[in-house]
């Protein structure tokens, strides 16, 4: 009888119990404002939006045990992810949709196959410069695949003026958010929100209203902090477990993006591993101080390089002008290098040496090349990295030859570049020594100015060749400084794939497809130019080189990854460095293999449309013209060309 008293008096006591528990819980659920802030816009959300919005926000905080854990894991990577979306100049905000995807989980995959943090499929991953392959998975490393993300998100802002819109591409891919939102928003920044509004969107900002007082810049991990070291190989984690004196076991948990245990040589890698206590006020990886001689000799893409003196009216003629002091001449026209040595007096080889060219490298035209020796160091002591350059490009329009440029700053190709990256030009960065990248702050500065200056050169381009006769001399215009691309890679247009998907399953929406339109045939075909060597008249063979794919390897020769697979007899995507690669064999391909313009008029004007894989520079090539001229007859503001688009390109 005592016991079943007892019992009947703690039974109330739990129920009060769970009821206060309850109260408290829902006490800490913030609630959907009507109005609120995302990125650089105000978003208004009507009272339907906000009931559905809040169901999210509840579903997230009910098990407060879980979503404890989820933001105390967040706040162990988010300073990373931070820092790579402040320096790569994408809103802050965007944190949030890295819990969205992925929870946070290094090695979380999706129904779809995506992996990672950011939940990249394999053919984006590469697309934004992500190795994947049976020994590296940047997907998993956060440093790298935050940096992917970021480079995804602001390339497709740049088509909207709208973060809304490019956080939305980031599920649908960029092709996708163009068909569903059109222009409407373009450049707005009030962004309405109802029940007709992207459910992506609404529930980015379910997770951005329920996070935001739990995670981010203002709280630190229960766990402690991760510090971050910057590793080039080729280096084991046994090797680098002993020199940090942490367990290798600790390094393969917080490192999962290395698959067989060590690290290779053919770039710099972010190693993080777990500290305990409270981080410092800088806790990620201390960055070196720039003097203040560093800082006025660091170069701004408006600095003019490269220098041309000398008779400017006959830069393509030989003899005629310098470039950075050093003998050189302009190609008027894009020809082999066999055809361009001997117009300049020059034997291939020579040409080829002294301008630190590949045997199968095209000579560009309006491209400066060098007659003479380049020098060992520039005449400015460093270089900030602009999107598209590679270390070519930048040691042409220093003077300074390649080999020097890669000694002096420790780096083996151009899969180690980072844009806003702070290359040495004339002193050798020291082993071991860190990476100094510009501020975020900064290197919008610096985009802006580049923009600027490239539209300024254009005009006055444009003056020069409407106004100024052939036989008189003609305007003086500083060269611009926007990078020719040294090997036919593709520029990062978009694919006709999908976006890097998510981790959950969620309601399917329907998006018409794009059709791409066919070319029509045309009586003119230009071949298309291989960016390898040749084995045979029939077939083409291409030999691997650090940081290449199978799919990189496809959109250079506009072929498919299956074909290469079935032509090599490869069970799967993994190729090695060195290894030969037959594109073609039997001299045809599932895809053309040549150009056909969709119309031609009789004025010499051709109408061409894009086909997947194609980019600025390979119809350059293809039609024998630059990529500026290209880029000035359709008032494109950057490289990037889209499946479908119609190209006007003006014969020579």
């Amino acid at each position: 009888m005592k016991n079943i008293k007892s019992q009947l008096f703690r039974r109330p006591l739990i129920q009060i119990l769970f009821l206060l528990l309850s109260f408290e819980t829902l006490a800490q659920v913030p609630q959907v404002p009507k109005e609120m802030q995302f990125a650089d816009l105000t978003i208004r959300i009507n009272e339907q939006a906000r009931r559905e919005i809040q169901l999210d926000v509840d579903a997230l905080h009910r098990n407060q045990i879980y979503f404890k854990s989820k933001a105390d894991r967040a706040n162990l990577y988010l300073p990373l992810v931070e820092r790579e979306l402040r320096e790569s100049g994408v809103p802050d905000d965007f944190k949030y949709l890295v819990i969205q995807e992925s929870s946070l989980i290094p090695d979380a995959v999706s129904s779809s196959n995506a992996v990672g943090f950011w939940q990249f499929k394999q053919g984006t991953a590469e697309e934004v410069f992500l190795r994947v392959d049976n020994q590296i998975d940047e997907r998993k490393n956060i440093v790298s695949s935050t940096r992917g993300a970021a480079l995804y998100l602001k390339k497709n802002n740049t088509q909207f003026d709208n973060w809304m819109c490019a956080l939305v591409s980031y599920q649908m891919g960029l092709g996708g958010a163009k068909a569903y939102f059109g222009s409407q928003f373009n450049g707005k920044k009030v962004v309405d929100v109802d029940r007709n509004s992207h459910w992506y969107f609404k529930k980015f900002l379910a997770h951005k209203i329920a996070f935001e007082n739990h995670a981010g810049a203002n709280f630190v991990s229960n766990t402690g902090y991760l510090e971050e070291v910057r590793i080039q190989g080729p280096s084991s984690l046994q090797d680098l477990s002993s020199r940090l004196g942490i367990s290798e076991d600790h390094l393969r948990e917080y490192n999962k993006w290395i698959g067989r245990g060590d690290i290779p040589s053919d770039k710099t890698y972010s190693v993080v591993y777990l500290k305990q206590g409270t981080p410092p006020a800088r806790p990620i990886v201390a960055q070196r101080e720039s003097s203040s001689t560093g800082q006025q000799q660091t170069q701004t893409p408006t600095s003019g390089f490269p220098r041309i003196s000398g008779n400017q009216q006959s830069a393509t003629a030989p003899n005629q002008i310098k470039v950075n002091n050093i003998e050189g001449v302009r190609a008027a026209n894009s020809v082999s290098q066999a055809s361009f040595a001997k117009q300049v007096g020059m034997k291939p080889n020579k040409f080829r040496k002294l301008n630190d060219l590949d045997k199968n490298d095209p000579v560009v035209a309006g491209q400066y090349y060098y007659l003479d020796k380049k020098a060992t160091k520039a005449d400015v002591a460093n270089h900030v990295v602009m999107p598209g350059e590679t270390l070519w490009s930048i040691s042409q329009k220093y003077g300074i030859r390649l080999a020097a440029l890669k000694a002096k700053n420790r780096i083996r190709d151009d899969i180690d570049l980072s844009p806003g990256m702070i290359l040495n030009l004339q002193e050798p960065r020291k082993r071991g020594e860190d990476f100094v990248m510009v501020s975020g702050s900064e290197y919008r500065k610096m985009l802006e100015a580049l923009s600027a200056n490239q539209t300024q050169t254009n005009q006055a381009t444009a003056t020069s060749q409407t106004s100024t006769p052939a036989s008189q001399p003609s305007t003086t215009v500083t060269p611009s400084t926007a990078p020719v691309t040294r090997t036919p890679e593709p520029v990062r247009t978009e694919p006709s794939r999908t976006e890097p998907a998510r981790t959950e399953p969620v309601r399917t929406e329907t998006t018409a497809p794009v059709r791409t339109p066919e070319p029509t045939r045309s009586t003119e075909t230009v071949n298309r130019t291989q960016p390898s060597s040749t084995s045979s008249s029939s077939r083409t063979v291409h030999t691997v080189s650090p940081g290449e794919t199978l799919f990189r390897i496809s959109q250079n020769y506009g072929v498919s990854v299956d074909d290469l697979k079935r032509w090599n007899n490869l069970p799967d995507n993994t190729i090695k460095v060195g290894q030969e690669i037959i594109i073609n064999p039997s001299g045809t391909s599932t895809q053309s293999r040549a150009t056909t313009p969709s119309s031609t008029s009789s004025s010499g004007t051709i109408v061409h449309t894009v086909s997947p894989g194609e980019t600025l520079f390979r119809l350059s090539q293809n039609y024998g013209v630059s990529v500026d001229d290209i880029r000035k007859w359709n008032n494109l503001p950057d490289n990037t060309i889209q499946v479908g688009q119609k190209i006007t390109i003006i014969k020579p």
